[in-house]
């Protein structure tokens, strides 16, 4: 299918890369060809696996700006396959998912996966939300409006956020967040005391035109909550307003 190719093949067939890369890992061959005639018809070049094992040296070698990853592969599944991604690319994730069980998600998303999608799935569905993704810079802030009204370093008592650095510290040791949960963080910290609906800090953090489970807010959150420490009982820094959203915490 063009410049799409297994991950046994070396390099893309054309001669002339395309400025975005996709690998779609899945091992329903025909669905993973599905997938990738879509990305290819959009003028990505596509690099299709799988199974697993062979997908973490694809993607160490193609840098990819986005990847299709199925949960359910032989050889390394698609948890471990995202959390070996983790340590050295920051690119777009989409996990697929053949079950719609909540810890799927929660697990998949725990280790920086951006959004999921439940098998069976529309493909013009899937390049829809991977293209609202794409619209957000990499390696940036979740907004230009976002960037021009908020100040360099935020500070909410012994939380840090360098925006420009992309670092968090608490109480002077930092924390790994995924671009994702920076993003949401700062997003709220903008503006502190502002309450964000879900809606309004998908438009802040994936961009107006994205759509899908509104509930994906919440999972990032979730784990921006963990690693900062906090509990349902005690929410020191994002605090859920009940009936309406989320809002950061000021220390009252």
């Amino acid at each position: 299918m063009g410049s799409a190719h297994t991950s046994g093949e070396d390099g893309p067939v054309n001669a002339i890369s395309p400025a975005r890369r996709a690998v779609v890992v899945d091992d329903e061959v025909p669905l993973a060809r599905l997938v990738g005639g879509y990305f290819e018809r959009d003028g990505y070049e596509v690099h299709l696996v799988h199974d697993g094992v062979a997908a973490v040296d694809v993607l160490r070698g193609v840098d990819p700006d986005v990847v299709v990853l199925d949960l359910g592969l032989p050889g390394l599944d698609g948890v471990e396959v995202c959390r070996r991604l983790r340590t050295f690319s920051d690119c777009y994730v989409v996990m697929l998912t053949a079950r719609a069980e909540e810890v799927d998600t929660l697990v998949g998303l725990s280790v920086g996966a951006d959004d999921y999608v439940t098998k069976p799935f529309r493909p013009r569905e899937l390049m829809a939300r991977v293209q609202a993704m794409l619209r957000r810079p990499r390696r940036s802030s979740s907004s230009q409006v976002l960037q021009a009204r908020r100040p360099e370093v935020i500070r909410i008592g012994p939380l840090s956020i360098d925006v420009d650095a992309r670092e968090v510290t608490l109480d002077d040791d930092a924390v790994e967040l995924t671009r994702t949960e920076f993003d949401v963080l700062a997003a709220l910290a903008a503006r502190p005391g502002r309450v964000y609906s879900r809606r309004a800090l998908i438009e802040e953090v994936w961009g107006p035109d994205w759509y899908g489970d509104d509930h994906l807010v919440d999972v990032h959150v979730l784990h921006v909550r963990q690693k900062l420490g906090d509990s349902a009982a005690e929410q020191r820094f994002v605090r859920t307003v009940r009936g309406v959203g989320y809002r950061i915490g000021t220390g009252d």
